[in-house]
């Protein structure tokens, strides 16, 4: 050992440049040989296995960032033993790889944790939370380790010494990264109480949200509303005031109608024994005690509520009525109150839709009508 560091003192500086440089190419040569022989047989062997981890690892930079640590360490190695020697030029050189090392190394860390997060939105118990800020806050915690490591570089400091003066600004860093806490705490809690997950349907009035989220990240969550423009707010703000959540009627049975027809007053009378044994031989009488002065609206409820009953896109098992609300002076309100089978906007409408243009045809058959404010054209004799 003694002899070859004799050897090593014993060469002219011209040929320790010269097998330093010739260092630094082999190293480079490796790197590159690696990331185009290594990860490619890496991707195909990673595609052949039964899990799906590994595709994106082997996708993703991960690799390639590892495989760049190659040369700057490797000539770190050999840099004391070519030259020991302490001189500026080499303490720079020193600084220089060590600090790329440091760059290097955290580009490895944030495409591992990209990676992470690519795995953990594939999996059927993580996919639905909001996973994106918590990876984006490691990743800021990755680069402020790596700004540190590089200052003590930089001032020949050691790291934990570094860390000693930031604990005395500390007020002065949590104000700088004060959006950034915020959206962390935020983050974690709306993801701890599945309060939020992309693709929720949300709204919030106060901030003009009534869309799809389509993503939760550290400092903003991202909605596309019905009209399609998008609305950015940050996460602090909803565990701060309250949003409403659709999530639970789209994992429920059914999406709730509430309709109200508002009966002229003027028309609701007893009907005649005619009538009334007429409408007690239809199906939907069954069960009604009819007798002398029975109601029309009565025979009307009856025949509405088993006209929604038995709509096929009607789930029947959930709450179902047609009740009476508190007359005002545009007549006697009567609430359609059901749950449809579809959830989605357009066939849930289509479906409330139908039903109603029915109960509304149905009331003539009752001697019924629906109130309606008169206009000029009921003033003017106009048929």
């Amino acid at each position: 050992m003694e002899q070859n560091t004799l050897e090593i003192f014993e060469m002219t500086i011209q040929t320790r440049i010269i097998v330093s440089c010739a260092i630094v190419l082999l190293a480079y040569l490796v790197d590159f040989l690696c990331c185009r022989l290594l990860i490619p047989l890496a991707r195909r062997l990673a595609a052949k296995t039964a899990y799906t981890w590994d595709n994106y690892i082997t996708d993703s930079n991960v690799l390639r960032h590892a495989f760049h640590l190659i040369p700057p360490v490797t000539f770190l190695v050999a840099l004391p033993l070519l030259f020991p020697e302490t001189e500026q030029w080499t303490i720079l050189l020193s600084k220089g790889f060590s600090i790329y090392i440091i760059v290097v190394a955290c580009s490895l860390a944030c495409a591992f944790v990209s990676s992470l997060y690519a795995i953990s939105s594939e999996s059927e118990v993580l996919k639905d939370k909001p996973m994106k800020g918590v990876y984006q806050m490691v990743k800021v915690l990755i680069v402020c380790v790596g700004i540190v490591l590089t200052i003590g570089v930089l001032i020949e400091k050691d790291f934990t010494t570094l860390l000693a003066g930031l604990g005395a600004s500390a007020a002065v860093l949590m104000l700088i990264f004060k959006d950034t806490i915020l959206g962390l705490v935020a983050g974690v809690q709306l993801s701890a109480h599945d309060m939020l997950r992309p693709g929720d349907w949300i709204m919030m009035d106060k901030h003009g949200i009534n869309g799809e989220v389509e993503e939760v990240t550290l400092n903003t969550v991202k909605v596309r509303n019905w009209d399609n423009t998008i609305t950015t707010v940050p996460p602090y703000t909803l565990v701060s005031d309250s949003f409403k959540n659709w999530r639970a009627m789209r994992e429920s049975a059914g999406r709730r109608v509430t309709r109200a027809i508002r009966i002229d007053i003027n028309t609701i009378r007893t009907c005649t024994p005619e009538e009334s044994a007429t409408f007690s031989r239809q199906e939907w009488a069954k069960g009604i005690q009819t007798e002398t002065g029975t109601v029309n609206l009565k025979f009307f409820r009856a025949a509405a509520e088993y006209r929604i009953r038995t709509n096929p896109d009607v789930n029947a098992d959930l709450m179902l009525l047609v009740r009476q609300l508190e007359p005002t002076p545009e007549g006697l309100p009567l609430q359609l109150y059901f749950f449809t089978k579809a959830k989605d906007w357009v066939t849930h409408e289509r479906v409330a839709a139908d039903i109603v243009e029915e109960i509304l045809a149905m009331m003539p058959e009752f001697g019924l009508r629906a109130y309606q404010k008169p206009s000029g054209m009921d003033f003017s004799g106009y048929n």
